[in-house]
């Protein structure tokens, strides 16, 4: 007999908030706060759910929802960065994790698949490989179809609104880190990153810096984290469309336990709303010399 689809494994794989109808030129990805764990993913992996969740940008879902009752439309996935991550290019496959291993013509090898967080993710440090065993090729295939192209397609679909409205469109993609500890090199609350000026025009990288630094956040930009797969496929600063990812230092707004809202949640929220507010009221400035650039 057929098994019963859980609830996870039938519900859409991402939310998109907001109006029908932009109102904000400033598009919210959140594409690693999934926490739809399905039966088949629970029962794949040789390790515990709560294990699964340390590749979570936790509670980031929630952390932007100020920042979306500006008026900006938020794209945010409900499947685990476990299943798929939506930060990768689809060829960013690890093959000794596929079974059949694909052509090496179809993968695009990368410092994220040899560190064991690929497209599928292999391993997680401390915990050590994720799976009992390789995934099936046509299951990848499946993850890319359901969830992967469906995801990218709808922040394509919301910016070319903003940008068809407004002139202009700025994608935020919004992202948590481990906490930095006291030895480390960089430490920063938050970490901008623009692929090292390619992907967002540099007035409202810098705006955005400012509003942080303003509200008393350390910051650095593209130190240690300069932006993923999202930023660099949808950011077109030349076409009016920028990117900048946005890195959070999670013991800013979660709790000891690095699971629950802390103490700065709402500060840390604020924030955010007040970036996207900045960023919005920028680059709808006159003459709107940012969109032709």
């Amino acid at each position: 007999m057929q098994e019963t689809p859980t609830e996870a494994e039938q519900a859409p794989p991402f939310e998109r908030r907001g109006p029908d109808v932009p109102a904000s030129p400033v598009i919210l990805s959140v594409p690693h706060a999934g926490r739809d764990y399905s039966h088949a993913i629970l029962a794949a992996t040789r390790l515990t759910r709560a294990q699964l969740e340390c590749l979570e940008d936790r509670l980031m879902d929630r952390l932007i929802e100020p920042a979306a009752a500006t008026g900006a439309i938020a794209i945010v996935a409900r499947r685990p960065r476990a299943e798929i991550d939506l930060n990768r290019d689809e060829r960013e496959v690890d093959p000794a994790i596929i079974a059949p291993s694909p052509p090496a013509r179809s993968v695009l090898p990368s410092a994220r698949t040899r560190g064991g967080l690929g497209l599928i993710p292999a391993r997680i440090t401390g915990a050590g490989p994720i799976w009992h065993r390789p995934i099936h090729s046509d299951e990848l295939s499946r993850r890319i179809v359901e969830v992967h192209r469906p995801y990218h397609r709808a922040l394509t679909d919301a910016i070319e609104q903003a940008r068809s409205r407004f002139g202009v469109a700025i994608l935020i993609d919004c992202h948590s880190m481990p906490p930095r500890n006291e030895g480390a090199a960089t430490q920063a609350d938050v970490v901008f990153g623009d692929l090292h000026g390619m992907s967002i025009a540099p007035e409202l990288r810098d705006a955005a810096i400012k509003t942080a630094r303003d509200e008393g956040f350390r910051t650095t930009c593209n130190d240690p984290y300069a932006g993923g797969y999202i930023t660099a496929r949808h950011g077109r600063p030349a076409a009016g469309v920028h990117a900048i990812q946005v890195e959070i230092d999670r013991s800013l707004y979660l709790a000891e336990d690095l699971r629950s809202a802390g103490r700065g949640f709402d500060r840390t929220a604020a924030l955010l709303a007040r970036i996207t507010a900045v960023l919005a009221a920028k680059a709808l400035e006159p003459p709107q010399a940012i969109a032709a650039e």
